[in-house]
């Protein structure tokens, strides 16, 4: 049975199509023939589940605190970090839809379909399984179809896999095909497939409707892109490190108001104090400061060419530990290039510039890609082309097909000295009589080596001619193996000086049985997409950084081999195909999958199994894609990575998109996120640190049974000149000078070493500030009990916030580029804290007093013992430097 008739036979059907009620039935089975949408979420669903988080939560709760304890101000800027957190997250969310909504109108809406025997256009949402439709140029893919006649037909896919070249289809079958494309989808039959959404740039085709709708390779991709972002890697960070604030406020408020309950407060001001300590144990600056850091480390991306769709993806980037990448134009130039050559005589650089339908204009090239490397190969050589076309105008050309593997063109000579010399040698071979005055042509070839090799009889040895022997065929082939074996797409050129009449005074008579014979054999030219240079040093960078680069590509094994060893890719392990991917099982692929350094002739829907697998070893994976078919790869992976010059759908599904379509600016974009994620923790270490050193402070003077160092207004203030410039400052320092030389941190944002560090820290703010409380408690006496006490509060007071700001140096990067903000930021608190204490209006809201010279030397000597503590933490406890 022919394949042809397997296929009609599975589907039950035949060539004159469906009958109406066939097709009615189908109908009524399989759905009509296009894509569904999930049920969409109301705006304000998107707008209300923002602040489903708990972090938010417990910023609302600490608004209402501060509005009840009269903070109104605080209040406000609490609420306005939310409601901004929420905006930002409803945005990235809605772009979902857009991507759904941009592979909507790909969609087709007419089809021209035999049924019954009878031809008619409809509409495509009414196709069905088992429908013959009919393409032809210009047309697009109504369904996915199974080709079962073909008329050099050409198809563009490069909406969905974002390759440029069209794709020869045909419904020439191999042996032993599996028809089950359904299920399973293998390289032997995918020149026999067309997909929806696809172009017919040239040829017609008849093929049978294998699958409709949500069915189709863009459906399945509908699917996929219409789910819901995984979590970041930041945002399950900040998610825990919120749940463990709020559970540290929770049991110190609680404690704190039963402590101070039994010891006769009374209960306004015990509420009043336990609600603020809440506050100060919940650092509300983070939500602003994550904000302002992952805009600032956006807008410096942007400037590398590296565009992020996505806020929390900044940090995600310096997380990654694998780069999935694309080869053509991401570690390529995607332009093909001569990189070797074989010249036995100049006419190889004629051959090339001549038998040649490529231009050059702009220094853009206009053309086929093969063709355009071989015209800039004879225009960049030392021989001159400059007028070639005039010496040479061409008559006629016998064009490339995939079965000739060749293209030849004819010419007119209007300079006979060479030619005559060439053609004189010829008949002196042959032993006949050379006739100056014949009328001649020249014809050249230019294709695959062994059948522009079996078309010649001589060989141009700079301009000697000779009998091609058996040891120059020995000697051509081994280079033309050699050059094979590199990777290269290996050209032969070739010519012949026609003279006999009857074909140069007939043109009717130049035809490829006339014409393609005895030529002379002048030259091989070896063709290759190359490396970026930059591309190499990227790649190096990424191996002393700990991340594993993969390289994904569709080309064949042997040129995926050669550009990723020389690229240093692929070094000591594995490449597989797309073929010896699809059978594995999961269990099997996922025990060779660290292995794997390059993956060949592999298809963008293969890319999905790739990173999920990836990502279920605990990895983070960086995906880079362009066509429609690696939206679903760059939705799941946990940085989608898009081309500037790829598709809405691919861009609308990713989380950073590359202008420039360079792999290095993806190693810039992880160096930015490695130091967006450094500052990250320092903020939120130094944050933490203010607010375990106000509680335990608190919480000292309370088990001490003595007055509190600090009211619920001083408190607060703490807060927000802490969260504030100092914070913000920290969310701006500049990259460690070891930053790409060490391995990508997936740990919490505060890990054991940071709590530790924390602790001893707050413990010794505590002590120092407890410590000069009761000092100034002790020596103002003379002051009265009220005036002693405020000005003890004060100088408590004042002392913690240079603690602060003391900390805050700690906190900051070993880089060479230098904060200008943070000197600033510290001046700028500094100054706030002298104005709360020496102004009128405000000593009387925070209860201050004035306080001498004395008080601030005192401020600053005890201040500095935690450069003391931070000193020894590093030495002893704590070896390496955050």
């Amino acid at each position: 049975m022919k394949i042809q008739d397997a296929i009609l036979s599975k589907y039950d059907t035949n060539l004159e199509g469906l009958s109406l009620n066939q097709a009615n039935e189908r109908q009524a089975k399989f759905g009509p023939n296009e894509l569904k949408e999930k049920k969409k979420k109301s705006k304000i669903q998107i707008f209300l589940m923002q602040f489903a988080d708990i972090l938010i939560i417990l910023l609302i709760l600490a608004a209402i605190a501060s509005y009840f304890i009269g903070d109104i101000i605080d209040s406000l800027v609490i609420l306005f970090v939310v409601v901004l957190n929420a905006v930002v997250g409803y945005r990235q969310e809605y772009k979902a839809e857009k991507a759904m909504n941009e592979l909507k109108n790909l969609v087709n809406k007419k089809a021209v379909v035999r049924r019954k025997g009878q031809i008619s256009k409809i509409n495509a949402r009414d196709l069905t399984i088992g429908d013959i439709v009919l393409v032809e140029e210009g047309d697009k893919i109504p369904a996915d179809l199974l080709l079962l006649e073909t008329t050099e037909l050409k198809i563009d896919e490069s909406s969905l896999t974002g390759e440029s070249e069209p794709v020869n289809k045909t419904a020439e079958y191999k042996d032993n095909v599996d028809l089950d494309v359904e299920n399973n989808i293998n390289e032997n039959i995918r020149d026999n497939l067309v997909y929806m959404d696809s172009n017919v740039v040239s040829g017609r085709g008849v093929g049978l409707v294998y699958a409709i709708g949500m069915d189709t390779s863009i459906g399945k991709i509908a699917s996929v892109i219409q789910e819901e972002s995984p979590e970041t890697p930041l945002q399950e960070k900040v998610d825990k490190l919120g749940k463990i604030l709020g559970f540290i406020a929770i049991i110190t408020c609680v404690f704190v108001f039963i402590l101070e309950s039994f010891e006769g407060m009374g209960l306004v001001e015990n509420f009043m104090t336990a609600v603020a300590l809440a506050v100060a144990a919940v650092p509300e600056g983070l939500p602003a400061v994550l904000t302002l850091t992952l805009a600032l480390g956006m807008e410096e991306m942007a400037k590398s060419n590296g565009i992020i769709r996505r806020l929390l993806a900044v940090e995600t980037l310096g997380s990654c530990n694998i780069i999935c990448t694309d080869k053509t134009g991401t570690l390529t130039l995607n332009q093909m290039t001569v990189r070797e050559s074989e010249i036995y005589s100049n006419k190889t650089y004629e051959g090339a510039y001549l038998c040649n339908n490529a231009v050059i204009k702009e220094g853009k090239l206009i053309g086929d890609s093969t063709d355009g490397a071989a015209l800039q190969f004879a225009e960049e050589s030392d021989y001159k082309t400059e007028n070639l076309k005039e010496r040479y105008p061409r008559i006629k050309e016998i064009p490339l097909t995939s079965d000739r593997k060749r293209m030849t063109t004819i010419h007119s000579i209007n300079d006979d000295t060479e030619t005559n010399d060439i053609l004189k040698q010829i008949k002196t071979i042959e032993g006949k009589e050379f006739d100056l005055s014949d009328k001649k042509l020249i014809a050249f070839t230019k294709g695959a080596p062994e059948i522009i090799l079996a078309t010649c009889k001589y060989i141009d040895n700079n301009g000697k001619i000779e009998k091609i022997t058996k040891e120059t065929r020995s000697r051509i082939n081994k280079s033309t193996k050699y050059m094979t074996q590199s990777a290269l797409r290996v050209l032969a050129i070739g010519y012949r000086i026609i003279d006999d009449k009857e074909l140069t005074e007939d043109k009717n008579n130049l035809t490829e049985d006339n014409v393609e014979k005895k030529f002379i054999f002048s030259g091989l030219i070896g063709i290759m997409d190359p490396p970026k240079k930059e591309a190499k040093e990227a790649i190096k960078k990424c191996k002393t950084a700990g991340i594993k680069v993969i390289m994904i590509t569709g080309d064949h094994k042997d040129t995926a081999a050669a550009i990723a060893s020389e690229l240093e890719i692929l070094t000591d392990g594995k490449i597989l195909t797309g073929d010896e991917l699809n059978r594995l099982s999961n269990e099997e692929y996922l025990a060779i999958a660290d292995d794997i350094q390059v993956y060949a002739r592999v298809y963008p829907e293969q890319k999905l199994r790739i990173v999920e697998s990836l990502k279920s070893k605990g990895n983070v994976v960086s995906m880079t894609g362009d066509g429609v078919n690696d939206a679903p790869a760059l939705k799941k992976a946990s940085i989608g990575v898009a081309m500037g010059n790829g598709t809405d759908v691919a861009k609308e599904s990713s989380d950073m998109i590359l202008q420039d379509n360079n792999f290095a600016t993806i190693v810039k974009a992880i160096e930015e996120g490695r130091k967006i994620f450094d500052n990250i923790k320092r903020f939120v270490k130094f944050q933490v640190s203010t607010n375990v050193g106000a509680i335990l402070t608190i919480v000292g003077a309370t088990i001490i049974d003595m007055p509190l160092p600090f009211n619920a207004i001083q408190i607060l203030w703490i807060n927000i000149i802490m969260d504030g410039p100092p914070a913000q400052s920290l969310g701006m320092e500049g990259a460690e000078k070891n930053i790409m030389e060490r391995k990508p941190e997936n740990g919490d944002i505060l890990e054991r070493k940071d709590y530790i560090r924390i602790l001893i820290s707050g413990i010794v703010m505590a002590i120092g500030t407890l410590g000069v409380f009761i000092y100034e408690l002790n020596t103002n006496t003379h002051l009265g009990t009220k005036s002693c006490l405020e000005k003890s509060m004060t100088v408590a007071f004042t002392l913690f916030v240079v603690y602060q700001l003391f900390s805050a140096y700690c906190n900051r990067s070993d880089s060479e580029e230098k904060n200008r903000y943070f000197a600033f930021a510290m001046l700028l608190s500094l100054i706030l804290q002298i104005c709360v204490i020496y102004i009128g209006p405000l000593q009387k809201i925070f209860k201050t007093a004035s306080i001498g010279i004395m008080d601030w030397i005192l401020i600053f000597a005890v201040a500095a013992t935690i450069f003391v503590a931070e000193f020894i933490m590093r030495k002893t406890l704590l070896k390496k430097s955050i």
